[in-house]
């Protein structure tokens, strides 16, 4: 690769996670990995810490961002105009998935490393930006207490559909689509059986009404 006039960090960023990518099956994201990475482009090892301050996390979160904005473009409005939210929700968890599947096991680095205590919350916030943004891309109005809610039921969706999905050999990954279309139909489920109590609870005296109103402010639990 010839390298570019810029001394720049920031634009080293991208073909230094590029050049990562192939050796983190064998090297994980680490320290290791990245030097590699700016030997492999001409680059002087200093500038690529330069350009991931944070080491690992950062080229796990550079690599998230990508595929976030590759599930954006791929769902553009006109194509999910004719949709209902389920067919909506469902495509884009699918769509953002898929977006992992030519670096698969560098994605499973990543749950690994994500998993771990001292790094977990970054996850966590990696999965907020990812879901959240399924979410307004749907065109979701939402501002009030179900504008968290929703991201919260949805990160137990995508969370343990991802996991399935990186132990998943089947054909064209079809048992992982069909875990997705399971896990979306419990929480369908679970949303018309709050509806009823919400309905139910309008009908009882105050007490028992108090009760339901609060059996329906829970969420599907994620599994």
């Amino acid at each position: 690769m010839t390298k570019k006039p810029s001394d720049i960090p920031d634009d080293w960023r991208a073909p230094l996670l590029v050049a990562a990518l192939p050796h983190v099956p064998f090297d994980g994201w680490s320290d290791q990995t990245l030097t590699r990475a700016a030997e492999e482009i001409g680059l002087n090892p200093g500038i690529a810490k330069l350009a991931f301050p944070g080491g690992a996390i950062d080229m796990i979160d550079l690599m998230a961002q990508q595929r976030d904005q590759m599930m954006v473009e791929a769902c553009p409005p006109e194509k999910l105009a004719q949709m209902k939210i389920r067919e909506k929700i469902t495509f884009l968890v699918r769509t953002r998935i898929e977006a992992e599947d030519p670096l698969r096991d560098a994605a499973r680095a990543a749950v690994a490393y994500l998993a771990l205590p001292t790094h977990s919350a970054q996850g966590l916030k990696m999965m907020y930006r990812t879901v959240d943004l399924m979410w307004k891309t749907t065109g979701d109005p939402s501002t009030d207490f179900n504008y968290y809610t929703k991201r919260l039921t949805l990160s137990g969706v995508y969370s343990t559909t991802l996991l399935y999905w990186l132990n998943d050999d089947s054909a064209d990954r079809q048992d992982t689509w069909a875990f997705l279309d399971r896990r979306i139909e419990n929480v369908m489920q679970f949303e018309k059986g709050k509806a009823r109590a919400r309905k139910l609870s309008e009908r009882l005296p105050d007490i028992t009404s108090s009760f339901w109103k609060n059996v329906s402010r829970l969420r599907y639990p994620a599994r």
